[in-house]
């Protein structure tokens, strides 16, 4: 059951990746659009808790990690689509596992199986293989601190969620402070950049650049638009951490990976090397392998 439930949030948070990635090089605001982001996730998840009668009790608290780590997570990811490799972005973002398994070790005592890591070993060596090529190389890693620093804290968001299920805390009433605090922050960071801007003097080169950007609301509205996909992406998550174990369900999440990759070679018609095509065969054979041990 969780290896389906994580699969899924997978494909969600693949394509809020794709999202990120595409939004990245348009000309809106960050800040902004992450505000809607977390904004329809905000609204989503206080009516889900109401409709489904769920209790707000002081452990859904632990919600507000998650949002700060998330919050964190999805800016740095942003950033770093924006100013670095797509590639290198991608490989890191995809590593949180990494960061979980020692951590879920340390806090918690979590150990795997002979089988069950295995498999582990087998999903991040493809994750890395699938972009590890000529041109990541030392002077050649663009975005790498904001690539490190997604995966951080996309790790330790993913440890906040399992602590959450640890508490038996209900899933809307966590994911609202989740998503409050998270749109709290893009909302804040929004307004002070907003007001910083004003009072710098308007040359005609920043009304012509202005000219081509996406207004407030459409950046706003689209954000919202993938909040969707962060939701849903979110609910399942959680759920699957609730029945497995923490570093496997992180494992099988961060194949969303090859989504985004998927989606950069698709548009830019670039065909894939076989050295990426073994690395996604070795991904894949991994998520059987958790399946048959």
């Amino acid at each position: 059951m969780w290896l389906l439930l994580a699969a899924l949030s997978a494909i969600c948070f693949g394509l809020r990746g794709i999202f990120y990635h595409w939004s990245s090089q348009q000309g809106l605001d960050r800040n902004l659009m992450l505000f809607g982001v977390f904004f329809t996730g905000a609204v989503a998840s206080v009516f889900a808790s109401f409709l489904f009668g769920q209790e707000w009790t002081t452990s859904a608290l632990t919600g507000l990690l998650m949002g700060t780590f998330s919050c964190v997570a999805n800016a740095c990811m942003f950033q770093g689509f924006a100013v670095g490799k797509s590639s290198l972005i991608a490989i890191l973002t995809g590593l949180p596992p990494v960061v979980v398994v020692v951590l879920a070790y340390l806090l918690w005592g979590e150990t795997l199986t002979i089988g069950q890591l295995f498999a582990f070993v087998l999903i991040v060596v493809g994750i890395l293989t699938v972009r590890y090529s000529n041109d990541l190389r030392i002077g050649n890693l663009q975005g790498a601190q904001w690539g490190l620093l997604a995966m951080l804290f996309f790790g330790m968001n993913d440890m906040a969620g399992k602590y959450s299920t640890k508490l038996e805390a209900e899933l809307f009433p966590t994911l609202s402070f989740m998503f409050i605090i998270g749109s709290f922050f893009f909302a804040s960071w929004w307004f002070i950049a907003n007001k910083q801007s004003s009072k710098k003097v308007v040359s005609s080169e920043v009304v012509r650049v202005k000219g081509n950007r996406w207004s407030e609301k459409r950046t706003f509205l689209w954000g919202m638009l993938i909040g969707l996909t962060n939701f849903f992406g979110m609910i399942l998550i959680i759920s699957a951490f609730k029945y497995g174990v923490t570093s496997l369900v992180s494992a099988v999440v961060a194949i969303n990976v090859l989504m985004i990759l998927l989606y950069t070679r698709v548009f830019v018609k670039v065909k894939f090397s076989r050295l990426e095509v073994t690395g996604m065969a070795i991904s894949l054979v991994g998520i059987l392998a958790l399946r048959l041990l």
